[in-house]
């Protein structure tokens, strides 16, 4: 595990791009100047978000040397390494929020993953794409399979929010997500989102 830092660092290099729907309402659930552990930060654009709009502290780690290279041309602080091996690395409790923005269906053993994040996080936020949403089990239904992924592990709202009951998190608030825009929240029933949301972002107490 890799600290960069800069010794001079660069300005936040602001992008016009518009922000992922994940990461906007993500912003939503981190408190003003919290400090976030960014877990798979890739480019940064996540912590960038979070400086500009919640003042946040926002740290990331990123396995790729590329991605973590150009977080720091823009002034954010990144750690090159990989999460299931690095994330015992922290110290318990060292931040407010420890993210998984769409990365934790990446990892070959996310539950352990999400452990390690519980340990060094208050919160933990957990954005996922929905594979239970009606098209996907239309898909099965007609065809027999699922077809081609891009994740390695394929989580339904439901799924993913008795995984989290099981390893005793609390679901504070999640919001499931279609074309990139919020709907409303849902807590305790969660069919709808289940049937119908393209995404879904968990935030989790633990």
């Amino acid at each position: 595990m890799a600290q960069l830092e800069l010794v001079q660092p660069a300005p936040l290099e602001l992008t016009s791009a518009e922000p992922r729907g994940d990461h906007l309402v993500i912003s939503r659930m981190v408190e003003t100047g919290g400090k976030v552990l960014d877990v798979g930060c890739g480019d940064g654009a996540l912590m960038q978000l979070l400086a500009r709009e919640c003042d946040a502290k926002a740290r990331g780690l990123e396995i790729d040397p590329n991605k973590a290279h150009r977080c720091v041309v823009r002034g954010m602080s990144v750690v090159q390494g990989d999460a299931e091996r690095d994330l015992g690395e922290f110290p318990s409790g060292a931040f407010d929020y420890v993210i998984f923005s769409r990365t934790l269906q990446d990892l070959r053993r996310p539950q352990a993953a999400l452990k390690q994040a519980a340990r060094i996080g208050e919160r933990v936020i957990v954005s996922i794409t929905n594979a239970g949403r009606w098209n996907k089990r239309a898909q099965l239904l007609l065809q027999g399979r699922l077809g081609p992924n891009e994740r390695l592990h394929r989580y339904s709202v439901r799924d993913f929010a008795d995984i989290a009951r099981e390893m005793r998190l609390g679901i504070e608030r999640a919001v499931p997500l279609s074309q990139g825009h919020a709907g409303a929240p849902f807590a305790k029933t969660i069919w709808r989102a289940n049937w119908f949301c393209e995404e879904a972002v968990f935030l989790l107490t633990t």
